[in-house]
């Protein structure tokens, strides 16, 4: 899928293609403690938001940021391969907001995420209560990639299906939460919300599952009381 990560080679080619990889994650790590870190000095926690493109992600922001946004300091930096069109819709909600383009990648990495730490700084006081770091659409890459976040956050929107979890148990795995997004649909498409819960809880049994349709408003005092947890309301 991109040449970042190294997941479009056929690993049983050579020995040396698994050390390349090992030796990208290791120094990924290591730039993720610090992010981690200077997200602290900032005053912060980071969410890393992860989801298939459409899902919903800068939808939600957009109306965490009308919930809360008067109430917390709220900063935000968007990831995609092209473009500057999520940021224009969060710039739009009078947030700090940087644009990160992979130019092709399909994820985030930590050392992405410094330079945008950095230029997010500059946008503001540098200080916030929450930083959200919503990942390039993919639900294959972004797992192996911690960024310094302190929580990960999965979409999961009723178009795609509630088969995700069993397919893609890694990304499930890693998480902390779980949002069942665009729930308003739920008529319309054969999506089964006890097969998700079901499946995704068996990968993680620790996960925190959310349904809501940030359209509607359905749901979002349930978002705004576990941002608030993790913001150590709660």
């Amino acid at each position: 899928m991109c040449d970042a990560c190294g997941c479009h080679i056929n690993d049983d080619a050579t020995g040396k293609i698994v050390e390349i990889h090992q030796s990208l994650l290791a120094a990924n790590i290591e730039q993720a403690e610090k992010n981690r870190k200077h997200i602290e000095a900032m005053g912060a926690v980071a969410i890393n938001m992860i989801s298939s493109p459409g899902s919903g992600k800068t939808t939600l922001l957009e109306h965490t940021i009308e919930h809360i946004g008067d109430k917390i300091r709220i900063g935000v930096i968007e990831g995609d391969i092209e473009t500057e069109r999520d940021a224009d819709r969060i710039r739009a909600k009078g947030v700090p907001v940087v644009q990160l383009t992979t130019g092709g990648a399909c994820h985030l990495d930590a050392p992405l995420v410094h330079k945008g730490l950095h230029q997010l700084e500059n946008l503001s006081d540098g200080k916030f209560d929450i930083i959200f770091i919503e990942n390039v659409g993919n639900l294959v890459c972004p797992a192996s990639f911690d960024l310094g976040e302190h929580n990960r956050i999965l979409l999961l929107s009723v178009p795609e299906g509630s088969d995700k979890p069993a397919k893609y148990p890694t990304t499930f795995n890693g998480a902390q939460a779980l949002i069942i997004s665009k729930t308003d649909l739920l008529p319309y498409f054969d999506f089964s919300l006890e097969e998700a819960t079901r499946e995704a809880l068996r990968l993680n049994p620790e996960l925190t599952i959310l349904q809501l349709s940030a359209t509607k408003g359905t749901g979002m005092e349930d978002w705004i009381v576990y941002l608030d947890s993790v913001l150590g309301g709660g």
